[in-house]
């Protein structure tokens, strides 16, 4: 084998070595794997990470019309213009997922960041933020055994890993009750798709075969946003809010590597590298709106939509679906914020609920999800410095068409740092 052929059969061994392939009579998980295993990551761009912070997380994620002096809400960039003080949030996740396919069930898990933050009031009522976050997951290592006509008996590998990731510059300004922001920022990141065909049949003489193709997807990413609040009383007031981002189109890179191997030699190896193509990302938007009755309670409602009509990766559409959206529900209450002995009537708690179908379509089947949600602000130090947390617990997916059920546990954690000269 030639030293070109050499490098490129090597590189594809690197990419697939972390396949656990053992033989399955029916499409199995992964389950050595010390990875989440996310089965529907495989389609569109992988799975969407919330980015919204454990303070909204825990009220249902109802981000639309949401503000405060003390909290940098990323998911409405004009929430800015309400900061006072400098404030840093820092945020990680976790979850604990049941995978269920007909009689088997398999649990997966991961921890990682949630988001970085940090939002700067630089005027009265002008404010900067910028930050970090995890936009999309993708990781799944699913295996098939089949009889292919000419081929027998074999065992389909489908491996994935990677992410698209978000670093931002946002700015906002709040004219009376009316305020206008925007992010900007840049989206990137890198992800691995492989496909492994191993014969498993000893008296049929064929060779195996694998494929990967590794794509680097890069561009500019915005998101606009207005909020609008209004005064009913001395105490009482409603808020209302929506973002929207249109589609973008980035840019992507993507090398592609085939390997076909013998027992008893003439192996092969091909590549093709360095193929431009475009990802074209969906028209998002939301819009809520909240009653608040200034630090003592808070409920509020949320839709969101995006349109993935338009939707291409490379040319392809990748069992999307044209539409889907995302409705929450949920509220928080204080008993006493300024309590100098007590102090869980300090505490903030939260609940609430959301529903939504997902972005990808599999077999012309939707998935759906659900979850319930609480959580939890605990004050510490003097003034607003707090650490927040939130559960959700809910379903998503079905069993129909031979799709997958997931049964998740969702924990985040994080912590909110304020300050007039951080």
């Amino acid at each position: 084998m030639c030293h070109k052929l050499l490098k490129q059969y090597l590189l594809l061994l690197c990419i697939l070595a972390t396949f656990q392939v053992t033989a399955q009579t029916t499409t199995a998980i992964d389950t050595k794997s010390n990875r989440e295993n996310a089965p529907y990551s495989r389609f569109g761009i992988g799975e969407f990470r919330s980015g919204t912070n454990p303070l909204l997380r825990g009220m249902g994620s109802i981000s639309a019309a949401y503000s405060s002096p003390f909290a940098v809400n990323t998911q409405n960039p004009a929430s800015y213009g309400s900061l006072l003080l400098t404030t840093y949030e820092g945020a990680l996740e976790g979850s604990s997922r049941t995978i269920v396919s007909g009689s088997d069930k398999y649990k997966t898990g991961m921890a990682t960041i949630n988001s970085m933050n940090i939002g700067i009031p630089v005027a009265r009522s002008a404010a900067i933020a910028f930050g970090f976050r995890p936009m999309t997951h993708i990781y799944f290592n699913l295996q098939d055994t089949s009889a292919i006509a000419g081929y027998g008996n074999s065992i389909r590998t489908y491996f994935g890993d990677g992410s698209l990731n978000y670093a931002f510059f946002g700015a906002a300004y709040r004219y009376k009750g009316l305020s206008v922001g925007a992010n900007f920022g840049y989206l990137f990141g890198t992800t691995v798709y492989a496909t492994r065909l191993e014969g498993i049949d000893n008296t049929i003489n064929v060779s195996d075969a694998q494929f990967a193709r590794i794509i680097k997807t890069g561009g500019i990413y915005w998101q606009g946003g207005l909020q609008y609040a209004t005064k009913l009383n001395n105490n009482l007031w409603i808020r209302s809010g929506a973002t929207l981002t249109l589609s973008q189109t980035l840019k992507s890179n993507t090398d592609n590597y085939w390997v076909s191997y013998n027992v008893s030699g003439g192996d092969t190896s091909y590549s093709n590298l360095g193929q431009k193509a475009n990802l074209t990302l969906p028209m998002m938007y939301s819009a809520g709106v909240q009653l608040a009755d200034s630090n003592k309670w808070l409920v509020g409602i949320d839709f969101s939509a995006a349109d993935w009509s338009n939707y291409s990766s490379e040319g392809r559409t990748d069992s999307v679906a044209n539409m889907s959206y995302k409705l929450g529900i949920g509220g928080q209450f204080t008993p006493d914020a300024t309590s100098v002995h007590k102090y869980f009537n300090r505490v903030t708690y939260r609940a609430g609920f959301y529903y939504g179908k997902d972005y990808i379509d599999v077999r012309n089947t939707p998935v759906n999800f659900y979850a319930v949600t609480l959580g939890t602000s605990l004050p510490f130090n003097r003034g607003a410095n707090r650490v927040n947390m939130a559960i959700e617990v809910g379903k998503r997916g079905t069993e129909t068409n031979g799709l997958f059920m997931e049964n998740f546990v969702k924990f985040s954690a994080g912590i909110t740092l304020n300050d007039k000269w951080f």
